[in-house]
């Protein structure tokens, strides 16, 4: 025992804090600074063999009002832990005010020769499964300084549980101080984004036992699905939710876009564990390995972080345990830069500390390591939020709208991958109304429109498209595009890597860049029961000469 140790590190500025052993009590203890820090790494040094191989050190933050918090856990496998704040928590949620020195550290483990039945063996940690969080408690309500709120109507049937929207409160009630914790309510009615209805041109609402199925050679109507291009010819739909918000029991569709003629999963013979069925996830193609990357997502109250692969190649599915953390998200985007995802934004479950929180994180996966890391972002960033829009031109990401309950975004930021760092965009020309659930596509590389989406009170049919070389937003009216409204919709590009006509490569090994000519178009609601099943494409060029 003497020639074990364990120590924690709170700053980069100090040395680490060796823990003192108290044998009587079996614990390691060290006093936390103040200010509290916002990362802690904690390390073991010396020999395990004075324990049993499957002891274990459970480390702990003490002193607060609802007991002890786990941080992580030491094995001789895994000697040392990272754990840092999550997003939206504070230590007054932890230990009150009145007692600010009060947390600890605190590691027990068997003494060797010991008898004593409270110190048995623990079993080795492994990786927990993901579990369904508790209901959700009622959310603060804040200051929306005249910005829109939402307009949800309330569950009224009773008895089926159905996926809530992000962020929606189960029920009313007025906001809590930052540093009152919250205890979940027992309430069962949610609020949903759609409710069931019959209209011409969407799809009929089925008994609340019956989840949405196809009518036959398309998919069944829905929104919060991915829908993800390859390589121009082809599209991959994936999951989503509709009528009566039962998930879909025809989840997975292929298309080809040439004939635009849609093709389900049991034909396509996808080997492999595929991903459950759910919503407000994204799929992400990466045309240099030919995979398409699956995160995130929700469904109920089970919520996804796990990152699923489709090798389009062989059509096999396989599932990454990634190193690294990120927390569980729907409703977030993510672009792929460089061969890696890059993750912003998104809603977060419990049991963090505001109910449902929006993120303002930046998370990246690097598919070669299986990793996930968290950079070093400068400048001013977005506002946390959720069901905003990415879209990557050149080396720049630009961040769109989204909401955050009770306030809807309108605005602009751009993040520079090559240098790591945010800034707000000034913009020019009239900009969309705030709103959330819209499509973004690139139209070329210094231009991307966007469609539709949901204001906090009805669904939206308007289109607009940003030019990235002068910051400005023009109004798009389309036929097409105009002619229904849509929230929870998907639509991508469709891109050829077809040579011009008469152009000669100059060198062995040129390849033709991608170009983009076509939109593609599926599903979403329109907040009065409709969930649309109809594919439309549309020619970029027509979309630009507007």
């Amino acid at each position: 025992m003497e020639d074990f140790s364990i120590y924690a590190v709170c700053s980069t500025d100090q040395v680490p804090c060796k823990l003192r052993c108290d044998l009587e009590s079996l614990q390691f203890t060290a006093a936390l600074p103040d200010p509290r820090p916002d990362a802690l790494v904690v390390f073991s040094r010396g020999d395990w063999c004075s324990f049993s191989a499957d002891t274990v050190i459970d480390v702990q933050v003490t002193g607060g009002e609802g007991g002890p918090r786990t941080l992580g856990t030491l094995t001789p496998k895994n000697r040392c832990l990272y754990w840092e704040r999550g997003v939206g928590e504070n230590w007054e949620d932890w230990e009150p005010q009145s007692l600010p020195v009060q947390g600890r550290l605190l590691g027990k483990g068997p003494v060797p020769g010991s008898k004593d039945p409270q110190t048995a063996l623990c079993k080795t940690e492994k990786t927990p499964k993901l579990q369904p969080p508790h209901p959700p408690p009622a959310p603060a309500v804040k200051e929306s300084h005249g910005k829109r709120k939402r307009g949800m109507r309330v569950k009224e049937e009773g008895g089926d549980k159905e996926n809530a929207c992000p962020n929606s409160p189960a029920s009313s009630s007025k906001r809590t101080t930052p540093r009152r914790r919250v205890k979940p309510t027992a309430r069962a009615s949610q609020t949903r984004l759609f409710e069931p209805a019959q209209g011409p041109g969407k799809s009929e609402g089925p008994s609340a036992s019956t989840a949405p199925t196809s009518t036959g050679g398309t998919p069944s109507g829905r929104w919060g699905q991915a829908l993800c291009s390859i390589g121009g010819q082809t599209a991959l739909l994936i999951g989503g939710q509709g009528s009566r918000m039962q998930f879909c029991k025809d989840p997975m569709w292929k298309l080809h876009t040439e004939t635009c003629s849609w093709v389900a999963a049991e034909t396509v013979a996808a080997a492999g564990p595929t991903p459950e069925c759910r919503i407000g996830h994204t799929a992400t193609f990466d045309p240099e390995t030919e995979r398409i990357y699956v995160f995130g997502g929700s469904k109920n109250k089970k919520w996804f972080n796990d990152v699923h692969i489709l090798a389009t190649k062989t059509w096999r599915w396989s599932t990454v345990e990634a190193m690294g953390k990120v927390p569980p998200l729907a409703y977030h985007s993510t672009s792929l830069f460089r061969g890696e995802l890059f993750v912003f934004g998104g809603v977060f479950p419990m049991p963090h500390p505001e109910p449902d929180g929006c993120s303002d994180s930046l998370y990246i996966f690097d598919p070669q390591h299986e990793i996930w890391y968290q950079p070093i972002v400068l400048g001013e960033g977005p506002a946390a939020r959720s069901g905003h829009s990415a879209c990557l031109i050149q080396r720049k990401l630009y961040v769109f709208g989204g909401w955050d309950t009770p306030v809807c975004f309108n605005d602009m930021h751009i993040l520079d991958l090559g240098l790591m760092e945010f800034s707000k965009v000034d913009v020019s020309g009239a900009p969309p109304s705030p709103r959330s659930w819209h499509a973004c596509a690139a139209l070329s590389d210094s231009s991307f429109v966007i469609h539709g989406g949901y204001d906090g009170n009805i669904a939206l049919k308007d289109s607009f498209i940003f030019n990235t070389v002068n910051n400005s937003w023009t109004a798009l009216v389309h036929p097409i595009l105009s002619a229904l409204p849509r929230a929870g919709h998907s639509m991508v590009t469709l891109t050829t890597t077809e040579e011009e006509v008469g152009s000669e490569p100059t060198e062995e090994d040129w390849r033709p860049e991608p170009r983009p000519h076509t939109l593609l178009i599926f599903g979403g609601g329109d907040n009065e029961g409709g969930f649309y099943s109809d594919t439309m494409t549309l020619p970029i060029d027509e979309v630009l000469d507007q």
